[in-house]
């Protein structure tokens, strides 16, 4: 690490979920880089924290994937693999065509007007500099359709994979010309559910994530 990293302190948010926050988005953001060790008492003394909320963050963050332990070394910075990659998107697209499947069945009129707003919403921000504003914003849009399945069971796996998703999401977002195909791909996605299209809405999920997969495994070769 280069530079400090610096801990916003919320009004309302515990100590371990602000460090473990500021670690998590500069991982996400570079700032700590893939193979990168993380060593307790070096990361305490620059955050101006204590030991034990860095041990608990550095446990959540091995749970999404963004660390991992290395025999004889300790916690690292994982890297972005093709394998990693392609094993957690494997798992989303399935669970994305099912989810999209079930919209078209169960998503109400007003779920799906509130859907084709926040993607004009989505819009508005995607020319500019917040990756952070984009991420959450593409994370919303999907949200949306997965409370539209009615199936708590699976939007709560889905909301357990959107943490292992968030540095591939990242990735993808960098490059600003993959931003309007983003949009474009929601929109296609939110017609056909609005259409009780079945098969075409599978149809627009999956080359929504085939699309990601091939984009961010062209960067990680590079």
């Amino acid at each position: 690490m280069q530079e400090d990293l610096k801990v916003a302190i919320g009004d309302y948010l515990p100590l371990r979920d602000v460090v473990f926050n500021t670690l998590r988005q500069a991982i996400l953001r570079g700032e700590l880089e893939p193979g990168e060790r993380l060593m307790e008492i070096q990361l305490a003394e620059r955050l101006g924290v204590s030991r034990t909320p860095v041990r608990e963050a550095i446990r959540k963050l091995e749970l999404e994937g963004l660390v991992v332990m290395v025999p004889r070394k300790g916690a690292e910075v994982s890297s972005i693999t093709e394998k990693s990659l392609r094993d957690v998107l494997e798992v989303r697209k399935a669970l994305e065509e099912l989810a999209a499947e079930l919209a078209c069945q169960r998503m109400s009129e007003e779920e799906i007007a509130e859907a084709e707003k926040q993607l004009e919403e989505f819009r508005k921000v995607i020319p500019g500099d917040d990756l952070t504003k984009i991420a959450e914003m593409d994370v919303e849009f999907h949200e949306l359709i997965y409370m539209g399945t009615k199936n708590e069971r699976l939007i709560q796996m889905l909301n357990n994979l959107r943490e292992q998703m968030y540095r591939y999401r990242m990735e993808y977002i960098k490059d600003k010309d993959k931003r309007g195909t983003l949009a474009e791909e929601h929109a296609e996605i939110i017609s056909r559910i609005k259409c009780h299209d079945v098969d075409g809405a599978r149809d627009a999920s999956r080359k929504h994530i085939d699309n990601q997969e091939s984009a961010v495994s062209k960067k990680i070769k590079n």
